[in-house]
């Protein structure tokens, strides 16, 4: 969410609980220091590990963590050049290129020549095609592109990148008597989703669907650039039909939760609390795009999905491992946004709860440093089984880095690559 250059990043964790975490984040990193990480992804591999590691050497003295960034952001800019690779934010080399690009300006303080131009010339041409076809969303498509484009700003392509975004979200929004919305197609689902949603559905999660597309346009709005002017007046137009579109999908009883899906004479799943889902990143995603475009409606929506989050009780969130997609530590960094964006105590209560809960479900002398994920199993996709992720989205470097901004001052400014938080507001 958009803070004003006044403010500061508050740690919620103190005394025990903080030297708690500080514990857990050196033995995550000394774990992951012992494993060899082949892939180069920002979700799961070396481009998001070098964020961790460039956050730690923030965080404390007398260690090499700026030397170990810096190699495992080569390793992984070596492999996307090496590498044939699909282009989606969180799996492809969009993604590593924007961890290049954070990194390199912030934390790196790198004098090389621009490693991105080739990233940004490719991403033209692919946002270029006569028609749109493919996905939309954050993790694969068109928000996830943006979110790099945004982070590229204030380069000429990135300007470019972003017109041919927000042209191309236009193009395939579909308008309804409740506002405008993004359907999936059924050939984009995988092929078991499929069999259960054969026309499709309208995805309400941040990380696939609508919510996404909201916070994302949300910071579009706040671009102060004179070369977006236009396309800031197209985003604001879409805006405010993603946010009816979306408030309109809450259930009558609005204790229950948003649904994961919308699809015609379907039944809708309740999300658990999570990132990816759920009314959590639905109230983080709204509360964003309300403060970049001063809405204050959309805020008060925002904080009253947040604050019937944070009284449900736990065994309701269905939450089972500890990872930022949809465990307990992107559960408590979330809560921690919030209570940081409005200093509101429910939040930091719910945010202190989370982060017990993270601390009592490690598992000593399993995974890495205590922690696996609950994964499907590849051999049987309908099955799921534990095993020890390292990457930021489900692994344990995504739980490091939540803990770093519960237990430290240091602003986790690398969570606008999940939409929590945004550079656009402040250029």
């Amino acid at each position: 969410m958009p803070k004003t250059k006044d403010d500061t990043w508050t740690p919620i964790l103190e005394d025990s609980s903080r030297f708690q975490a500080l514990d857990v984040i050196d033995s995550i990193a000394k774990s992951l220091c012992k494993r060899a990480v082949k892939e180069a992804s920002l979700a799961g591999g070396t481009a998001g590990l070098a964020l961790l590691y460039a956050y730690l050497a923030q965080a404390r003295s007398g260690r090499d963590d700026q030397e170990v960034s810096a190699k495992l952001l080569e390793k992984a800019s070596d492999a996307m050049a090496a590498q044939r690779m699909g282009p989606s934010f969180f799996g492809g080399f969009t993604g590593i290129a924007w961890a290049v690009a954070y990194l390199e300006k912030r934390l790196l303080d790198s004098e090389r020549e621009d490693a991105c131009e080739a990233i940004d010339e490719a991403l033209e041409i692919y946002l270029s095609r006569p028609s749109w076809r493919g996905d939309y969303d954050l993790v694969s498509g068109l928000v996830g592109y943006g979110v790099y484009a945004l982070e590229r700003l204030p380069q000429n392509s990135a300007v470019h990148c972003l017109k041919l975004v927000v042209s191309r979200l236009e193009e395939i929004a579909e308008h309804t008597k409740s506002g405008v919305t993004w359907p999936t197609a059924p050939e984009l689902l995988p092929d078991s989703t499929r069999k259960d949603f054969p026309l499709g559905y309208y995805n309400l999660g941040l990380a696939h669907g609508v919510p996404g597309v909201v916070a994302f346009l949300g910071h579009v709005c706040a671009t102060h650039d004179n070369r977006l002017g236009a396309i800031r007046v197209k985003a604001r137009l879409l805006l405010e039909g993603a946010v009816s579109w979306l408030l309109a999908q809450q259930p009558a009883d609005q204790t229950q939760p948003f649904p994961c899906h919308i699809a015609p004479d379907m039944p809708s799943i309740p999300a658990r609390v999570g990132w990816c889902y759920g009314d959590l990143g639905i109230a983080v995603a709204l509360l964003g795009a309300a403060r970049c475009v001063s809405k204050r409606s959309w805020e008060r929506e925002a904080l009253l999905i947040g604050r019937r989050v944070a009284a449900r009780p736990a065994e309701q969130s269905g939450v089972v491992d500890c990872g930022l997609c949809h465990g307990a530590a992107g559960v408590g960094h979330l809560f921690n946004r919030l209570f940081q964006a409005t200093g509101e105590k429910c939040f930091s209560t719910a945010a202190r709860f989370w982060f017990k809960r993270l601390f009592e479900m490690r598992r000593p002398k399993q995974g890495i440093a205590g922690f696996v994920a609950f994964m499907p199993n590849p051999g049987r996709p309908n099955d799921k089984q534990w095993i020890a992720m390292p990457g930021i989205l489900e692994g344990a470097a995504g739980i490091a880095l939540a803990l770093l901004a519960a237990a430290t001052p240091i602003e986790p400014e690398w969570d606008r690559m999940l939409l929590l938080s945004g550079r656009s507001a402040l250029l």
